[in-house]
């Protein structure tokens, strides 16, 4: 089994804040081995139209994403939580080999075992020509930049 997750179900608004902002910062590493290690074993996911299970098919998933999505950079904020779930928006942005950018917008519904890892990933997503002028997500969030909730457009 992988090490246990904090913070653990079930949530607080602080805790839910600290596991978005922590997966927040795991995707913006772009290291699929290092994000996939958040998941349970058989961590069951539908990510837009495609359907994955299972630590590997993340690893092999994420791969492929950030080999077409070039310099990805995410924001994610909590909209809702419960006892052992979350409910996220977010953003980001990338640019495919071409060089156009994009900005994809998404909600995610999240559900924890009780060791705080991700058993179950469904993510609803859509993408967003922009010009490089566009850009608003650039790299890591500065600490203060925490908690500042994303404009819709």
């Amino acid at each position: 089994m992988t090490q246990p997750r904090p913070p653990f179900p079930p949530f607080t608004e602080q805790t839910a804040v600290q596991k978005v902002q922590a997966a927040e910062d795991a995707w913006n590493t772009r290291d699929p081995y290092r994000v996939a290690e958040a998941y349970t074993s058989d961590s069951l996911w539908r990510n837009r139209d495609q359907f994955i299970t299972g630590r590997a098919e993340i690893v092999e998933f994420l791969t492929h994403k950030w080999e077409r999505e070039l310099d990805y950079a995410l924001r994610k904020d909590l909209w809702s939580y419960g006892q052992d779930r979350i409910a996220v928006r977010f953003q980001y942005e990338w640019h495919d080999t071409a060089g156009q950018w994009w900005r994809s917008y998404g909600n995610e519904l999240w559900e924890f075992d009780d060791h705080g890892l991700m058993r179950r990933r469904e993510a609803s997503i859509n993408d967003v020509a922009i010009t490089a002028g566009e850009r608003r997500i650039h790299g890591l969030r500065t600490h203060d930049d925490h908690g500042v909730p994303l404009p819709v457009r």
